[in-house]
């Protein structure tokens, strides 16, 4: 039987590429942006106040900063920080609704959200999702030799929920057949192997075991 697992949002963890354990899929999507445009970042760095104290702020690049505002103890954090350190470079995120609470808007950016609705993520996995393909492992004695194999996937599938479901389990698993036809029974090897091709032909070269 296909395996389907519906999870709301507050059920699900989102992990950036350095292993941080993140709490809002706007932070994800910061970190995913970061990531993409090559800049390194510091989650959950520390900011000092003059009178010793400390608060966290979601991510630290090089020497300016950047807060979710997810929530209004977010919103008070922020308004903190620019009212006892006005020197440091930071802006915010977050929902329009937190628009009346501060008054730099220069320093705070606004995103809508409906929040009527949820996200949800459902997970696929059924042995008719599979693809057959052959390869080789150069470097690998046992397995030099041209073969095959059978494999199956398993697929997340995040989005908004309507009616209590992400999407239609018939119309997921025809997206992801149509997908996996794409690479059915065809040959997958490192491209570094890769010497040449024209609109015919692969040309690969390999010294094996």
């Amino acid at each position: 039987m296909p395996m389907e697992r519906v999870v709301l949002d507050k059920d699900i963890r989102y992990i950036d590429n350095n292993g941080n354990l993140l709490r809002s899929r706007a932070e994800f999507s910061v970190s995913k942006l970061l990531s993409f445009l090559g800049i390194t970042y510091e989650y959950d760095a520390s900011l000092s106040f003059k009178d010793g104290t400390s608060a966290k702020i979601d991510f630290k690049t090089g020497n300016r900063y950047i807060e979710i505002v997810d929530s209004n103890a977010d919103m008070d954090k922020f308004k903190l920080i620019k009212k006892e350190l006005p020197d440091v470079d930071v802006i915010a995120l977050g929902h329009s609704k937190y628009a009346a609470k501060v008054n730099e808007l220069d320093s705070l950016f606004f995103y809508d959200s409906n929040h009527s609705s949820h996200s949800g993520s459902i997970f696929i996995e059924d042995p008719s999702l599979a693809f057959d393909y052959a390869h080789i492992l150069p470097q690998v004695e046992k397995c030099s030799i041209l073969h095959g194999h059978t494999s199956t996937v398993m697929v997340e599938i995040i989005g908004q929920m309507t009616n209590n479901l992400v999407i239609d389990f018939s119309e997921a698993k025809k997206i992801i057949k149509d997908t996996l036809n794409v690479i059915d029974h065809k040959f997958f090897i490192n491209k570094k192997y890769l010497q040449n091709e024209d609109d015919l032909y692969y040309f690969i070269s390999f010294d094996g075991p």
